[in-house]
């Protein structure tokens, strides 16, 4: 029995649009319900009830900053946040992990902080607080230092072969930085 023919077996209720049978159908976004007489009639319903995040846990207490309503922790797509118990009227969401805060400053602008983050494919980078106007990101640690080849501010710990070791962060050098002895008795 073929994919398809186990989906469309299950009976889904009647297309409130032309009377005809419901059937389960597979899209790039996942499975959905569509109607059985497409493409005369285009009636479609996604599977999941609440696609904007089910509700995990309703923090009591804890009112919305911008309607007073209570506030609750949803499973998304993107992982765990807090939201508006309220949505879609009240669209206020908060994230619950915090990106971290180094006391580096950033080589590009010099105004800025490197901030710890993540990517949408949960890749962790560093990248200045003060973005989109300055663009600076490194995908490695940042370290405290100066390249001694070309002086830039900002080293990066990369793991090679040899083990742990420093380069400039500069996307021009890139060159090793090599381990002075004062620096590792620190």
């Amino acid at each position: 029995m073929t994919k398809a023919a186990l989906f469309a077996d299950k009976q889904n209720g009647s297309c409130p649009e032309c009377g005809a049978d419901l059937v389960i159908r597979s899209g790039r976004h996942g499975p959905f319900l569509s109607c059985s007489s497409y493409p005369q009639c285009q009636y479609i319903r996604p599977l999941k009830s609440q696609a904007d995040g089910h509700v995990v846990k309703v923090l009591e207490g804890q009112a919305c900053p911008k309607c007073d309503s209570t506030l609750v922790l949803r499973q998304g797509r993107y992982g765990m946040f807090i939201g508006c118990s309220q949505y879609p009227e009240c669209d206020h969401i908060e994230a619950i992990d915090k990106p971290e805060e180094t006391t580096m400053g950033c080589p590009q602008c010099g105004k800025g902080h490197l901030l710890q983050r993540k990517s949408r494919f949960g890749k962790v980078f560093h990248a200045c607080d003060r973005y989109p106007d300055c663009q600076f990101a490194i995908n490695n640690k940042p370290v405290a230092g100066e390249c001694e080849h070309c002086h830039y501010p900002l080293l990066m710990e990369k793991k090679t072969a040899q083990g742990m070791k420093l380069f400039c962060a500069s996307k021009l050098c890139g060159k090793a930085v090599e381990i002075k002895d004062n620096e590792q008795d620190e």
